[in-house]
């Protein structure tokens, strides 16, 4: 069963994010890492894409890094783009990299207890099997015609 997170909790973590590493983001457009990615830069955060296949590229302005020491600076929030089984070695470098992390955050379908419990314990805030694309798009007023965003308004249907 899924974690509930309220409306309130989850609009704090996004209006207080202002720098995110993107874990296993792709560089293939049509990959749900890249346009969530985008979205996010696009929205105001600094992205700080994380993939040590893409390591150098360049993505949205930011080099790509091979993984989260590699980021100066200290982030947020760290979502994640990996397979649940990948989570917890991930948890524990965020949290061994940056101090005041605030949030760790899974992308739809990446749960992990164990790792929550992690986070938690050291005081940061979790959100597993959620998109911030979505919960942004939802709680901030930009979804239209069945969940989308289209970009596209039709007075006649």
């Amino acid at each position: 069963m899924s974690e509930q997170y309220s409306d309130e909790f989850l609009k704090t973590v996004l209006t207080r994010t202002k720098r995110v590493a993107v874990v296993g983001v792709s560089m293939n457009p049509v990959r749900p890492s890249y346009y969530v990615t985008r979205y996010l830069s696009l929205k105001g955060y600094t992205v700080l894409p994380v993939n040590p296949g893409h390591a150098g590229e360049m993505l949205f302005g930011q080099t790509v890094r091979a993984s989260l020491a590699e980021i100066e600076g200290g982030v947020d929030m760290v979502d994640i783009f990996r397979r649940s089984d990948h989570v917890l070695p991930i948890v524990d470098e965020a949290l061994a990299c940056f101090p005041q992390l605030q949030t760790i955050w899974m992308q739809i379908g990446v749960e992990h207890a164990g790792a929550a419990e992690v986070a938690r314990a050291r005081g940061v805030d979790v959100v597993m099997n959620r998109c911030p694309k979505i919960e942004y798009q939802r709680l901030f007023g930009e979804l239209r015609m069945g969940g989308f965003a289209t970009g596209i308004i039709s007075s006649k249907l």
